[in-house]
């Protein structure tokens, strides 16, 4: 199944709704840092856990790779 890319659609409400959900995920991923939990992803179509330290090593791995 190739669902379509939500952000092409004619619908603004819709179009948007990526921009929130990106908002979203950052805000779940900011709590669990704050609270030291993991959280719960689709990855590829694989539901994964991530864990707090994962995502901290992530933000540290992407903040380096920023010239």
């Amino acid at each position: 199944m190739n669902p379509k890319d939500i952000r092409t659609l004619s619908k603004p409400d819709l179009a948007c709704s990526y921009a929130a959900m990106e908002r979203a995920a950052l805000a779940a991923q900011d709590l669990a840092l704050q609270t030291n939990t993991g959280i719960v992803v689709s990855i590829d179509g694989k539901t994964v856990e991530l864990s707090a330290q994962l995502i901290k090593m992530r933000d540290e791995e992407a903040k380096a790779s920023k010239p």
